[in-house]
């Protein structure tokens, strides 16, 4: 073999060297490139999740804000209904106390006038009434009752005397 034959010899091998090289790294870059484009779209997917999540989470958290707004309304609503109703029967109350008195009143005015002894013991409830407050009643009716019944017995008592 001749130089030029060496050297034409030696010259293909360079080239085919070059040629594998190549394809080699041709291969190598559409690999890293697969690669690259699979972890690409993996951190897509992953920070999509994430948005999704987040997403999700404030969501709930405006559903809760909104059911927490509606119950806080609600019970505004009922506290308004119940403060009527309580100034409504706190109305009632005092009317009818206003007219137990009243009546109180003129029954007391219709027994001063009258003498009956009978009518003493109604005088003293009618007074009674009219003094006592609503929580106290059956206290003092029950205390003026054995009162009265003492008063009557010492009255019996005096009158055997004379």
């Amino acid at each position: 073999m001749n130089d030029m034959e060496v050297s034409q010899q030696v010259q293909q091998m360079v080239q085919f060297i070059r040629q594998e090289a190549e394809e080699k790294a041709n291969e190598i870059s559409v690999s890293a490139e697969e690669e690259f484009n699979i972890e690409k779209l993996q951190i897509v997917e992953a920070e999509k999740k994430k948005i999704r999540q987040e997403f999700e989470r404030k969501e709930k958290q405006v559903e809760v804000r909104r059911k927490i707004e509606y119950s806080t309304q609600l019970n505004a609503s009922r506290l308004k209904l119940l403060q009527a109703q309580d100034d409504l029967v706190r109305k009632m109350k005092e009317a009818a106390e206003n007219q137990l008195r009243k009546e109180a009143a003129e029954k007391q005015l219709q027994m001063v006038g009258s003498s009956d002894n009978e009518d003493y013991p109604k005088l003293l409830e009618a007074l009674i009434i009219q003094v006592c407050d609503s929580q106290s009643f059956d206290n003092v009716i029950g205390y003026s009752t054995r009162v009265l019944f003492q008063h009557c017995y010492i009255l019996k008592r005096m009158a055997y005397m004379c």
